[in-house]
This record gives C-alpha cells, sequence and structure tokens, in this order.
C-alpha cells in the first residue's frame, strides 16, 4: 500500500526490499532516520546497529558482505571522513553480498561544521556513487545500488542531501519479508590486503570504470531492464538550452521549467561516478548552450568541462596518460619505463642507462614471514591446534563445539603475515583495528561460524578499543585475540600506552590491557604465554565453548626487544617426519638429508631459543641447547 514517507524512510524501505540483513552506522543529521527506520521495520531477521562510530559500521558491513549478505554502513558527511580508512580500502579487496555505504550531505551547512560534496570522496576512492534528487527515486535508486554492487562485486555510494532526505512523498510499500540465508564466507586470499593484491586490485577497478561509465550511460529513468529504473540518469527534451543537474537540484529545475519544457533538453546525472560519458556528450553535442545547477561542488560542470574538450579536440589521440593506457594506470614509475614510454609516442632513441634491463637476473621469491622465535607464531597455531580439537572432539561425539567453520579476521601489523603458509591463519585483513569489526559483521551475518579476530597491542590502543566496545555493546558473538608483543614492531618499535614509556623517554604507568577490556565490559579475560602451547590450547578451547564477547592475550615480548637465550638442537632421534616444519614454519627449521636420512637442522644464527617447535615435535628429539 501507499504511505507517506521521508526521503530516508524511503531509503530505510528500499533498502528492506532489497533483503538488506546486516546495517551498521552512527547518527548524524541528516542521514539519521534511515537506520531507525530500518529498526521500527525490521521483520525479525535484519540486524541493526549503532555502532561506536563511522569506521567501526563500515567495517561491520564489510564483514558481512564478505559472507555474501546484502549490507548497509549509514552516515552524514562528516562521519565519512571518519569511515575513510575501511572506505577506502573494501574496494580493493571487493565484496560478495551488495554493500551500499549511505551518506547524506547538507548543503548551508544546516547542522554540520562543513558544506562536504561526497561525489568527490567516490570518485577519490573509484567507489561508484548514486545520486537521490527525490524520496520517489531514492526507495528506487537504494534497490539499484544492491543490485549493482552485488553485481559488480563493489561498494556503492548512495548520496542524498537534507532536502530529500527529509522531504515526503507516496511510495508504494511492498511486503517486508526476513532476508535470505547468505552463503557464508568463503575463504580466499583476495580477502587479505596485502601490497601486491591491491597492486593488481587497482588495474582491475581502473580498467573497470569506462565500462561503468558506459553502463551508466544506459541506466536511464525509462527504461526496466536489470537494476534500471526509477533512479536512473534522464535526457529529456530537445530544447536549444541544455540545463545539467543532479539530486535535488533537479527537482527544482522541473518545478523552474513546467510549463516551457519544450524550450530546455535537461540532463539529469544520478550517477556522478563513473560519470555517464557517452549520455553526456550526446546532450552537449544537441544544445547551444549549457546551464548547470547542483549541490555542492561543480562537480557536473567540470565533468561536462572535460567532456566538452573530448568533443573538440579529438582529445584521445592528442592527450596520453592512465586514460588512454598508455602509461600504467597502477605502480611506481621509473626513470627507465618513462624513456620507453616516450620512445614509443615520439619515436625517439632516448638512451639512459637504467634502460638496460635484459642482463639483470630474475630475484628469488622471498615471501615475507614471521621472525624465527616471533611469539605471534605460538598465538596463531595455538589457535589452529585448539580449533582441530575441537572439530575432531564434535565429530567423535566427544563435547566439541558446534561450528561450521573458524574463520580468522586479521588485522594490519607483524601478525598479517600469519596468512602464510604453513599457518594460514589470516583470511581477512581490510585496515587497521578492522578485524575486531569485520569479525562481527561475519557473526551478524552468519552465526553458524566462530569468529576470531587478531589484533595487536598497539593496534589494540590505536584503533582496536572503539571496535571491542562496538562488539560489547552489539552484543556481538566473537573471540578476541589480543597479540601482546609489549612493542609496535612492524614500524620500527616506537612506544605505546601499553609499554609504560613515552616518546621523551619518560617512565609512565603502562595501560593495562586487560583492565581495558574489563572497564568495557569484556566478561571473559585469560592472560596465556603464546610459547606455552598447551596453555595457550586450552584457552582457545575454552573461549570457543563460551558465547558473547571473549578475550584472550597472548602476551610475550617481541624477540627484537628480548631474547629467549642460545638457539636449541635436533638430536639423533629425529625421524625427518618433517611435522615441526610443516606444521609452524619457523625459518631456522631447516629440512636437510645426510646419508640418505631426512632430519631438520637448526640455523642457529637465526634461533632464539624460544622452545615452541620442541613442543610440536612428535619424538621429543628438539630440546636442550646448543654449543654454538
Amino acid at each position: 500500500m501507499k504511505e507517506l514517507l521521508m526521503g530516508n524512510e524511503a531509503i530505510a524501505v528500499g533498502a528492506l526490499a532489497a533483503g538488506v540483513k546486516v546495517v551498521a552506522g552512527y547518527p548524524g543529521t541528516p542521514s539519521s532516520e534511515v537506520l531507525e527506520t530500518i529498526a521500527k521495520r525490521n521483520p525479525g531477521g535484519v540486524h541493526v546497529e549503532w555502532s561506536v562510530n563511522e569506521k567501526a559500521g563500515a567495517e561491520v558491513a564489510a564483514g558481512a558482505a564478505y559472507a555474501g549478505a546484502r549490507s548497509m554502513v549509514t552516515m552524514k558527511q562528516m562521519g565519512l571522513n571518519v569511515a575513510a580508512d575501511p572506505v577506502m580500502c573494501v574496494n580493493y579487496v571487493g565484496i560478495r553480498g551488495g554493500m551500499v555505504i549511505y551518506v547524506a550531505d547538507d548543503p548551508g551547512p544546516i547542522s554540520s561544521q562543513t558544506e562536504q560534496d561526497t561525489r568527490h570522496f567516490g570518485k577519490y576512492a573509484h567507489i561508484p556513487v548514486f545520486d537521490c534528487d527525490t524520496p520517489e527515486q531514492a526507495f528506487q535508486a537504494v534497490q539499484d545500488a544492491f543490485e549493482f554492487s552485488e553485481a559488480n562485486g563493489t561498494p556503492v555510494i548512495l548520496r542524498a542531501t537534507t532536502r530529500v532526505c527529509h522531504s515526503c512523498a507516496d511510495i508504494e510499500v511492498p511486503e517486508i519479508k526476513n532476508p535470505p540465508e547468505c552463503e557464508g564466507f568463503v575463504k580466499d586470499s583476495k580477502w587479505v590486503i596485502f601490497p601486491r593484491l591491491s597492486h593488481q586490485a587497482k588495474l582491475k577497478i581502473f580498467a573497470r570504470e569506462a565500462e561503468l561509465a558506459d553502463a551508466f550511460s544506459e541506466y536511464l529513468t525509462d527504461t526496466r531492464d536489470s537494476y534500471k529504473g526509477l533512479g536512473g540518469n534522464a535526457l529529456e527534451g530537445n530544447g536549444s538550452v541544455g540545463i545539467a543537474c543532479g539530486g535535488i537540484s533537479y527537482a527544482y529545475v522541473k518545478e523552474a521549467i513546467a510549463g516551457h519544457e519544450e524550450d530546455f533538453t535537461v540532463l539529469k546525472i544520478a550517477t556522478p561516478y563513473p560519470f555517464p560519458a557517452s549520455l553526456a556528450r550526446q546532450f552537449l553535442m544537441g544544445v547551444d548552450k549549457v546551464l548547470v545547477f547542483e549541490e555542492l561542488d561543480p562537480y557536473i560542470e567540470d565533468a561536462l568541462i572535460y567532456e566538452y574538450g573530448n568533443i573538440s579536440l579529438d582529445i584521445d589521440d592528442f592527450i596520453l596518460g592512465k586514460r588512454t593506457g598508455t602509461v600504467p594506470a597502477g605502480g611506481e614509475l621509473s626513470a627507465g619505463l618513462v624513456s620507453k614510454i616516450i620512445d614509443e609516442v615520439a619515436g625517439t632513441n632516448l638512451s639512459i642507462e637504467c634502460c638496460e634491463y635484459d642482463d639483470i637476473p630474475d630475484l628469488p621469491v622471498r615471501p615475507p614471514v614471521l621472525c624465527a622465535g616471533c611469539p605471534h607464531r605460538g598465538s596463531f597455531y595455538a589457535v589452529k591446534v585448539a580449533v582441530a580439537e575441537e572439530q575432531k572432539a564434535a565429530k567423535e561425539g566427544k563435547n566439541g563445539a558446534d561450528f561450521t567453520q573458524a574463520i580468522y579476521c586479521g588485522d594490519i601489523g607483524c601478525y598479517t603475515l600469519g596468512n602464510a603458509a604453513p599457518l594460514d591463519m589470516v583470511d581477512t585483513c581490510l585496515c587497521m583495528g578492522a578485524g575486531i569489526t569485520v569479525a562481527q559483521g561475519l557473526g551478524h551475518a552468519d552465526g553458524r561460524t566462530v569468529n576470531f579476530a587478531f589484533t595487536g597491542d598497539s593496534t589494540f590502543f590505536a584503533s582496536g578499543i572503539t571496535g571491542t566496545v562496538n562488539a560489547v555493546y552489539n552484543q556481538s558473538d566473537m573471540i578476541l585475540c589480543i597479540l601482546d608483543n609489549s612493542t609496535t614492531a612492524m614500524t620500527g618499535h616506537q612506544p605505546h600506552p601499553g609499554m609504560g614509556i613515552t616518546m621523551m623517554g619518560e617512565r609512565v604507568e603502562p595501560v593495562d590491557i586487560g583492565k581495558v577490556l574489563e572497564g568495557i565490559g569484556v566478561k571473559s579475560i585469560r592472560t596465556v604465554d603464546p610459547l606455552n602451547l598447551r596453555e595457550s590450547v586450552d584457552a582457545v578451547r575454552a573461549a570457543i565453548h563460551e558465547k558473547g564477547v571473549r578475550a584472550i592475550i597472548f602476551k610475550s615480548p617481541c624477540i627484537a626487544i628480548v631474547s629467549h637465550g642460545a638457539p636449541w638442537q635436533v638430536g639423533e632421534a629425529c625421524v625427518g617426519c618433517m611435522r615441526c616444519v610443516n606444521e609452524i614454519g619457523c625459518p631456522a627449521l631447516i629440512p636437510h638429508e645426510e646419508n640418505g636420512k631426512k632430519q631438520v637442522k637448526i640455523d642457529t644464527g637465526l634461533c632464539v631459543g624460544c622452545g615452541l617447535c620442541a613442543q610440536v615435535c612428535p619424538v621429543g628429539c628438539i630440546g636442550g641447547k646448543s654449543d654454538d
């Protein structure tokens, strides 16, 4: 039936009609009513939360989208600044379920510190942007955005401005049903944001933009094909005076020219990024003059100037660069590469030494790994063993925990390297602090999994505390693993609040992570030494059987600041099973063959005597101290 709905309410109802399963956000006028309306109209199967901030909300939504659920995060334009870290990264990682980032801009500003135009951010982040001009169009646009997002594996920004958010219209409201069960998280290396993968993703994103621009040129109001409908672009009329507009300005233009439509050709831009270039060129070639109306910045105006230049100057053959494929779209340039491109374009024969690459041999592959003796290796391995023991116990009917799979959400730091074989213990890595919130999103999307969130002590202070507050407040079910090595190791061992020393060298009272967790409201907190394998495994198994937010602090100092002592040695009893090598992957363990017998040797230049390998060895042949 028809209901009189505010623009934000129309977006909420449209999201529910599209099957959204997880909605997170942070209140901020003029966006707040979207989440509130979804909560009010929740059919029961949608997880809705006010997150502690926009960053946390975006990460929760990303986690849900990884699992294949449709998700939405809501905020105002100032909140997009807070959410920038995950928003800038999630397009590189990609998503499975549709993910819509709803941002309400505030021209005026009426209730904000500044005017800020989200269309620029979409271009900056290489994320497609849908713009809203009326509540009716917004209702359709959010549904189109979900479908477009899912079809292209990219998040989509849905932008509205204050007058669209708070104006009202009659909307035909469909029956709201619970969203379907999502497929669940599928483990894949693409969910971990590493430099090499990011470089490849940038090339794909850049190549895709031209295709999306063409698709948006066909995304028209008067068509009804897949993800095309009321929310589309429009080219209306055939008058000699052109008017280009978007958002609420389109409504103003329609009202202003009512009764004189034949004098104008109106271009409505509902997808400002990627800009529908073909449609814009068609518009420009059919008019004598163009007026542009838009809120806030001259975004459409600048894009039309660019397209007009293309028409007038055949610019594709005149200006060569990344847009034409002449210069690589991603990665670094070099003098050699620059000279090669110049030679190809200008027919020159530049000669500089750095261009001669033919005689340089390929460098050996040297993947990054955790240092020998790194306590993080013990932490990851303990969790891996505990999960395997629980799965085996469940299979044998011995009170093992019931879950479909364990998902390991990583973070930014040395422990990102836990993704490497043979540990294989990082399934997702988005941005700093996101492991904690992505785990929450995965849990809200699929309650059949056990979700671990790994973070370091420095990262916990930097951006993990807010995510933990979010988990407790929104009753998440997750195991927080804090890998406390008493330093900021990856960036050079800088001090942090848990170390008790400032950059000025002053001794201060260290901030106790356990007490912080207790103050937040985490009820189950365990502290273990990750180099004591059995103790750590037992702690993890106990946590698996609990519910809610529980934490395990794996506390052992980085080997760069505290040495365990002399290297260990392998005895003659070694049977060559290679379990120590294949299970923990310590670089100090070296497969060795002598007189036809396979054994393991320890590189005494690397070993720091942590003893983890001795606890893994099935025959107990590793021990003592080396004489080296």
